[in-house]
């Protein structure tokens, strides 16, 4: 799933979201899909599946959990 960054039309927040092909994106702060793709940098493979961790669950604190497998969101839930 690619990463994007864009920069909301509403409220101008820039912010990056993991979005398959069949999501719409929001922004984050005001709910507004009126967004604006920006050209985002390359990530590099992860090589400490830790960080990785670290990673994914602070995107789930923060109500990002596009990114997580069916699995991951009901480890989160439980």
């Amino acid at each position: 799933m690619p990463l994007y960054a864009y920069t909301c039309q509403s409220c101008n927040a820039d912010f990056e979201l993991l979005v398959r092909s069949s999501d719409v994106p929001a922004c984050p702060s005001c709910g507004s899909e009126k967004l604006q793709q920006q050209v985002a940098r390359i990530c590099v493979d992860i090589k400490y599946p830790a960080i990785a961790k670290s990673w994914r669950q602070a995107a789930a604190r923060e109500g990002h959990a596009s990114n997580f497998s069916e699995k991951e969101l009901q480890t989160k839930k439980g």
